[in-house]
């Protein structure tokens, strides 16, 4: 026994292994080395055996990998992982398209409450009898003082755009002055006096304010009021959602809608040229200046009822643009740099869209050109914006040209798409 393990030891084997202790496993695989006594040639013959053995016996577990084997186990993980990632990616994008059109239902269902309290009207902030006048100036002297557009409470304070305390106004103290009524008409066609501007703005933005998130969440910033793609405002104001007040202000963000009703629908049709022309011609007279004071009825909100085709009148949309978006999310063309780019600057650009009969959908601006060249002129190009419309001049790429549900033409009495039929 003392040879064997003298032998074991000197050719480097452990003795202690199962398979070379011999019986009863391997009964004569030390055969006649004990009778030869400890030589090297018994040890050259027992190291023999024994490879000729190891040979012969199942290979064992091995217990890590080799470097090669690494490598083919990484290059194949990656390759899953570029297989499933634009799939991933692609049902994420889906879902957020999702809830954004779930936010439209449930603002359509708003807006259909909000007809059913002021007689099937469209929602307005503006004085049925503003067309009377010229300016913000006549009105308050001349006619009334209007009800303020307020954004909320904050505890004890109130929140609002107000038009100051001049004409009939000066009772009440209000703070602000007639800079405000650019808030308080659908739509700025020209140059606003506002400190922040405001052409091409207006109530038709904020859908937020009081008068209509009463008939959302209570609140003017209810995340239904926010599309989950639209990244540039949310990183400024998500914060407030978990706020009870009815309005919530930081001293610095402070962010409109992702969502905003048309404004050539919140005007009397001929506004946008009903009664004008029908010529399909894009030179054909297509607008009238609400503010001449030529049209009494002009910013009286019509009924929904007047809506002659509800499945192709956009109600509301996404104003920004969130699907198939560039890269920069935020648009060069505007000074600031922190404004982001607009549904209609992408010819890809397909913004959710309700309408008035219910339904919602993506509308791509390519359906919305295609429709133009099949049916003729199908949104004003005659306001003072000029031919290139909603903030055209900043548009991304030089395929898109359209400014459909912001001057669509006839107001609700238009379209804004076709359907199969054209």
């Amino acid at each position: 026994m003392e040879c064997r393990k003298f032998l074991v030891a000197l050719a480097g084997i452990p003795y202690e292994t199962s398979a070379l202790r011999g019986s009863p496993t391997h009964p004569h695989f030390f055969g006649d080395l004990t009778s030869g006594g400890c030589t090297l040639a018994s040890c050259v013959a027992f190291k023999m055996r024994w490879n000729q053995l190891m040979a012969r016996l199942p290979q064992q577990s091995r217990k890590a990998f080799t470097i090669v084997e690494l490598l083919v186990v990484v290059s194949i993980i990656a390759l899953l992982i570029a297989l499933l990632l634009p799939a991933i990616q692609k049902g994420r994008d889906k879902a957020l398209i999702m809830q954004s059109i779930s936010n439209l239902k449930n603002l359509a269902t708003a807006c259909e409450t909000y007809g059913g309290d002021w007689s099937d009207r469209q929602f307005s902030v503006t004085p049925d009898d503003a067309g009377l006048v010229t300016s913000c100036t006549q009105y308050l002297a001349q006619i009334a003082c209007p009800p303020q557009q307020i954004l909320g409470w904050d505890g004890g304070s109130i929140w609002a755009y107000f038009i100051g305390n001049t004409g009939k106004c000066a009772q009440y103290g209000w703070p602000e002055a007639c800079y405000n009524w650019v808030v308080f008409t659908p739509f700025q066609f020209g140059t606003a006096g506002n400190p922040g501007g405001g052409t091409g703005f207006g109530s038709f933005r904020i859908p937020g304010v009081k008068s209509f998130h009463s008939y959302v969440g209570g609140r003017f910033y209810d995340p239904t009021f926010y599309a989950p793609k639209d990244v540039v405002p949310l990183n400024n104001i998500e914060k407030y959602f978990q706020s009870a007040s009815e309005f919530s202000y930081d001293g610095t963000n402070y962010e409109d809608s992702s969502y905003c009703f048309s404004p050539a629908a919140m005007y009397d049709p001929r506004v946008f040229g009903a009664g004008l022309s029908t010529s399909p011609a894009l030179t054909a007279p297509d607008w009238q200046n609400p503010a001449s004071g030529t049209l009494p009825a002009a910013y009286k909100s019509p009924a929904v009822t007047r809506c002659k085709y509800p499945t192709l009148k956009t109600r509301m949309i996404e104003h920004n643009w969130l699907q198939n978006t560039p890269d920069v999310l935020v648009n060069p063309g505007f000074g600031g740099g922190k404004t982001p780019w607009f549904f209609n600057h992408g010819y890809n650009s397909a913004p959710a869209c309700s309408f008035f009969d219910g339904h919602t959908e993506l509308v791509q601006c390519q359906r919305a050109q295609q429709a133009e060249q099949r049916a003729g002129k199908l949104w004003s190009r005659l306001t003072p914006l000029g031919t290139g419309g909603f903030y055209g001049a900043q548009s991304y790429d030089f395929l898109v040209d359209t400014s459909f549900h912001i001057l669509t033409r006839f107001g609700i009495e238009g379209r804004d798409v076709l359907g199969a039929e054209g």
